[in-house]
């Protein structure tokens, strides 16, 4: 049985990353104001969080830059303009998916860049790019962590192969990705184990990036946390892809650390995010997502299902369960 000391004690190593701007521009396409994001950037030090993921560092060249806004592509001086030379604790991170940047180019050493953290996110089938990545990061300068997404779909024999391969790299945190949203408490244990056991070995962190179709993103994370997991991904009113994620207000009200206030990001949701779905911004757990996550599927079809305003529930469900 789990302590309860894991789960209410005070634990210095957790770190909490907002994933607001990265998460959450896939569903309004990266169309943040400069005045959200600066706000954003404001909450997230008064409230004590740990790191601000940006966005994307995506190609130029695969991704239409008419078709985005900047926070897809993050500049180095576009993430000045809203930090400067950022002179405090938080720290800065942005996405890097394999085979979706031009890393070599677009990630510059670190010494020239307002950038702390680059999130390396792969496939299973994509991990020797995701090394190559990793390494190339670790160069430049940065801390380096590692998403591998789709992981309720993998076989524990290659996910186990993949974390030895990976934890043998320079990356400094191997996350737990729950894309699908499918994963229950009792999965993410099992887990939470085997990415324990592998970061222990090398001298790793492990980190947890939660999705919300069930309803379980805060429950995942917590269950995380009690199992020694310290690098905890939340965004303000759960506000990301489909579902979305865990919710910052739930994780900075839960963890005990006094460097954590959640009155800051009461008010951030206040002023802000209440106005973005006031203003036509879709996001959040609604029946469609739950399908999608009970057939531990991609979110896609329930994606296209709220863009075409469907209320056509049991429907949607029998073509789901057709595709499964």
């Amino acid at each position: 049985m789990k302590e309860i000391s894991s789960l209410i004690a005070y634990r210095p190593d957790v770190r909490v990353i907002d994933a607001t701007l990265r998460d959450g521009g896939l569903v309004n396409d990266f169309y943040f104001t400069d005045e959200f994001v600066k706000a954003l950037y404001l909450t997230n030090l008064r409230s004590g969080v740990d790191y601000m993921e940006f966005g994307y560092k995506a190609s130029r060249e695969m991704f239409d830059v008419n078709k985005f806004g900047k926070w897809k592509f993050c500049k180095d001086d576009d993430i000045r303009s809203i930090v400067g030379e950022n002179a405090t604790d938080l720290k800065i991170a942005v996405m890097a998916d394999v085979g979706r940047c031009d890393y070599k180019t677009d990630i510059i050493d670190r010494a020239d860049s307002p950038i702390d953290l680059i999130r390396v996110a792969t496939y299973l089938n994509t991990i020797p790019a995701a090394v190559d990545m990793i390494e190339d990061a670790s160069k430049k300068g940065y801390e380096v962590s590692c998403n591998i997404m789709a992981i309720s779909n993998a076989q524990e024999s290659e996910l186990k192969v993949a974390l030895e391969i990976l934890a043998q790299t320079p990356v400094d945190v191997l996350y737990i990705v729950d894309s699908y949203g499918a994963l229950y408490p009792e999965q993410l244990a099992r887990l939470a184990d085997t990415y324990m056991n592998v970061a222990a070995k090398y001298g790793k962190k492990v980190g947890i990036h939660a999705h919300n179709n069930q309803q379980l993103a805060f429950a995942n994370t917590i269950e995380a946390v009690g199992d020694g997991v310290d690098w905890l991904d939340a965004t303000y009113a759960s506000m990301g892809r489909g579902a979305g994620n865990c919710a910052m207000e739930l994780l900075l009200g839960f963890l005990k650390n006094p460097k954590y206030n959640v009155y800051p990001a009461i008010q951030f949701i206040d002023t802000h995010m209440n106005k973005l779905k006031e203003d036509g911004v879709v996001w959040g757990y609604d029946l469609q997502y739950l399908m999608t996550g009970l057939l531990n599927q991609h979110p896609r079809t329930a994606i296209q299902f709220t863009k075409e305003n469907r209320k056509d529930y049991a429907e949607f469900y029998r073509e789901v369960v057709a595709q499964d």
